[in-house]
């Protein structure tokens, strides 16, 4: 399998500020070609790059007032190499999170899936977070968990993967959300999926149904989308004016959400 992404980034600054990227794919990828690219009124800038608590590259520089560009391109031959699964990870991805109210929604998570386990409950959460929303983009602002997403039944991929790990997470399954670059999806932009650990790994749970699973390109992972924006900034006011994504596959495969995927 050989998959090409890239993303084009362009914004406006009106006084200094400090940016951070999350847009390159994640460690272990077998990269044939990567590309980075940061500039800053058109001069090249060399940005600090930081690994988070779990395991994202981030690109930190600072910006004086004026534009910005970054650019990201990688090929990529094969599968990735999976991340060890660190014991802290079992505890700190079963926990509440800003966006996933798993205490909040146990009782939900029990009356629906109460008897079920592993793959089953994955495919069960998974047909019925797809079946109880309504896919509605705009619908959701940035400060909406999953108790609200449930409440308004409509919502972006991040809105859909958040209810997902709420859900898993209330039923004793530890669950994070990633950020992909997703060959077949469209329109094409950033996505976001689940991922849940069972029978021993982490598999891809993806309500939306939009991409196949095994094309899928790890970007950032995390508690939920307050750990995985592909874009955060600190000390100063931006205007992104340019996202262009694409995320291509030499075959894409079909999917069978009855199947547990990794994400690789």
């Amino acid at each position: 399998m050989q998959r090409s992404v890239t993303a084009h980034i362009g914004a406006t600054v009106d006084q200094a500020t400090t940016v951070v990227f999350s847009i390159a794919a994640a460690p272990g990828a077998a990269f044939a070609h990567e590309v980075l690219d940061f500039r800053v009124d058109g001069k090249p800038i060399e940005p600090f790059e930081i690994t988070d608590a779990h395991g994202t590259r981030l690109h930190q520089f600072d910006v004086l007032p004026g534009r910005f560009t970054a650019v990201y391109e990688a090929t990529i031959d094969g599968r990735a190499m999976e991340a060890p699964v660190e014991p802290v990870d079992l505890i700190r991805y079963l926990r509440p999170s800003r966006y996933c109210e798993s205490d909040t929604l146990m009782p939900t998570a029990l009356g629906e899936f109460r008897g079920l386990f592993d793959r089953d409950l994955l495919e069960a959460v998974s047909s019925w977070v797809g079946s109880e929303l309504s896919y509605v983009p705009g619908s959701s602002l940035p400060t909406d968990g999953a108790v609200q997403t449930l409440l308004l039944r409509k919502g972006v991929c991040r809105d859909y993967a958040h209810l997902v790990i709420a859900l898993l997470r209330a039923l004793d399954v530890p669950a994070r959300l990633v950020s992909v670059y997703a060959p077949g999806l469209s329109p094409m932009d950033f996505h976001a999926v689940a991922e849940a650990f069972v029978e021993g790994a982490w598999h891809v749970v993806d309500a939306t149904t939009l991409a196949p699973r095994q094309s899928l390109v790890r970007i950032a992972t995390g508690r939920d989308a307050a750990d995985t924006a592909f874009l955060t900034n600190h000390g100063g006011n931006l205007v992104l004016d340019r996202l262009e994504v694409s995320a291509v596959v030499d075959v894409l495969p079909n999917d069978d959400i009855t199947q547990l995927v990794r994400l690789r």
